[in-house]
């Protein structure tokens, strides 16, 4: 006799290797997945029974390369409701509380307690370029890599994403980490970060080891990196019909997954990968690919022999799907055991230097105006011009009036942008101008501006900014709006000036309040907290700001801000 825990009758059992749903009965013994069959023998002895009545059955979904951060929430708070849309494990690259709180913060991160199986990447890029050009909380160089290789939780190198670092530099840091974790880790996947690259650069990158890509694509582009051996990693921005059509045209589906990336608090109390996936059958994938591809490739992918298919000796991880045609899912189950019967009682609270993270300098309005000489009447600056979609930037030049020698940017219908180091390193702050941006008296303050996340405010006024920018700075970290001067929305996040201690319903519930007051401001953006929090973003083409000064990203070249005055 064979003690078994569960016994399923009466579902529909997704079966990878046919892509087909099949009335069969399924064992559980410890927690793992024992049988599939038509029917099973009398040989078990089952302490439950699950009646499906004909709802489907598919393995638990594996997010293969996403950021916890993003939803602005601990790794508890994310887990207690990513678990609820049928994620049942994640692989995070945690790179935001690295760049923060270097690798001690990135510990006490990994050993939050979660409801799912949450492995990690080495954080690649911490900073995600080099000191010169960005000041970080922490930095994770060649010692902390050599540790981290030795976590059995760490199962891959996270996204590398610099590009000169990785395509002309041999002696770079990120070539140096590539080297040790191929030597250490020798089938560990490389996580790679790589926009809008083709052709020599292209095989630059796969040359240097980075055998996938999440980032944004086109049919072009998923070709050709599939076609040189590259894994793509679809999140939401990359979904659309000409993406999938390629995917399905070329039965790519071995060689790509459906992930996440970045899940904000605002979404994710709407879903997860389940999201992903029901937007990627709108665009034309097939539903049982999609499972495929959320399920069997990324733990493919990721080298997981134990998960990702319903099959003897995995784990038994799976989602009931009430049916197909809507995916709804009726319940989850992890290790065999209903959701609303797990539960965390060892929560381990984070250090009080993750709470006290910001250390900024005092700043009035003054310090957010342009001054030139009195002499000037004219100047030209560099000015960031934000796209309408994605968090791709491009440098445009615009002719200023000075008066008195104060440049008159608003004039112009520009915002001006501030980046203020807050680590109490240097104190130094970079001021830049942004076009498409907002266009109403106001302005907005964070903390959560990827990868280095210092104090960034963006304002059509200097009242407006130092009002955001002390209160933000005062409550050690945030997300925040001013509107007329008044504080009109905020998210509060104390955790390393990235993270909320509070459940991802209050945050998702005061993120919605942000982002719709920012759209009040006039942000047009198919993402306006993205966008806004990518504009430090050095590796995300093409200019961006940091602490240091503004960028080109492609060359990491400094751009001045101010060009030639006329008299």
């Amino acid at each position: 006799m064979i003690k078994a825990d569960l016994k399923i009758i009466n579902g529909q059992i997704y079966n990878t290797f046919t892509r087909q749903f099949a009335a069969k009965e399924v064992a559980i013994v410890d927690g793992k997945f024992f049988q599939i069959a038509d029917k099973l023998s009398d040989d078990f002895k089952f302490e439950d029974i699950l009646d499906l009545k004909g709802s489907y059955v598919i393995p638990g979904l594996i997010d293969s390369h996403m950021h916890i951060e993003s939803s602005m929430a601990t790794p508890t708070n994310f887990s207690e409701t990513a678990i609820r849309f049928g994620t049942t494990t994640v692989i995070a690259d945690a790179h935001e509380i690295a760049n923060t709180s270097g690798i001690k913060g990135l510990k006490r991160f990994m050993d939050q307690p979660s409801l799912i199986d949450t492995f990690f990447a080495i954080p690649s890029s911490v900073p995600s370029t080099n000191p010169e050009l960005e000041t970080t909380g922490g930095i994770i160089d060649l010692e902390e890599v050599k540790e981290l290789l030795a976590d059995p939780r760490i199962i891959c190198l996270g996204e590398a994403m610099n590009f000169k670092g990785i395509t002309s530099e041999p002696n770079s840091l990120i070539r140096k980490i590539i080297a040790l974790c191929q030597k250490k880790r020798p089938r560990m996947p490389l996580e790679g970060h790589v926009p809008n690259i083709s052709k020599e650069d292209l095989a630059k990158f796969i040359f240097a080891g980075i055998l996938s890509d999440h980032t944004q694509q086109t049919p072009a582009l998923i070709k050709e990196k599939i076609e040189n051996g590259m894994f793509i990693q679809l999140q939401k921005k990359s979904l659309n019909k000409e993406n999938i059509e390629t995917i399905v045209k070329n039965h790519f589906y071995d060689y790509s997954a459906l992930v996440t990336d970045d899940t904000m608090a605002d979404d994710l109390i709407n879903g997860h990968l389940n999201s992903i996936i029901k937007l990627a059958v709108k665009c034309g994938l097939p539903l049982e690919w999609a499972i495929y591809m959320t399920t069997y490739t990324p733990a493919q992918h990721m080298h997981f022999q134990d998960r990702g298919v319903i099959a003897p000796g995995k784990i038994a991880d799976f989602v009931v799907l009430n049916n197909l045609d809507g995916f709804s899912i009726k319940n989850v189950y992890k290790r065999g055991v209903p959701i609303d019967k797990l539960s965390i009682d060892d929560e381990k609270p984070f250090a009080s230097e993750e709470y006290h993270s910001i250390y900024v300098p005092n700043r009035s309005a003054k310090d957010f105006t342009l001054r030139v000489s009195k002499d000037l009447k004219k100047i030209t600056a560099n000015v960031i011009e934000i796209a309408a979609k994605g968090t791709f930037t491009k440098a445009v030049k615009k002719e200023l009036l000075v008066k008195d020698g104060i440049v008159d940017w608003q004039k112009a219908g520009l915002a001006l942008l501030a980046v203020q180091e807050r680590y109490g390193k240097t104190g130094q702050l970079t001021l830049a101008l942004v076009s498409k941006s907002i266009n109403k008296s106001g302005a907005i303050a964070t903390t959560w501006a990827h990868d280095h996340h210092n104090l960034m405010v963006l304002g059509t006024n200097p009242d407006s900014m130092a009002i955001a920018y002390d209160k933000v700075a005062s409550q050690q970290g945030g997300y925040l709006v001013v509107k007329d001067k008044e504080i009109v929305a905020n998210v509060q996040l104390p955790i390393a000036g990235i993270i909320s201690d509070e459940p991802i319903d209050i945050i998702g519930h005061k993120l919605k309040k942000v982002r719709l007051a920012m759209k009040d401001l006039g942000y047009v953006n198919t993402n306006e907290i993205m966008s806004l929090s990518t504009l430090s973003l050095l590796v995300s083409p093409s200019i961006k700001v940091s602490d240091k000064g503004i960028f080109d990203v492609k060359t990491q070249t400094k751009i001045p801000l101010l060009l030639a005055g006329e008299e």
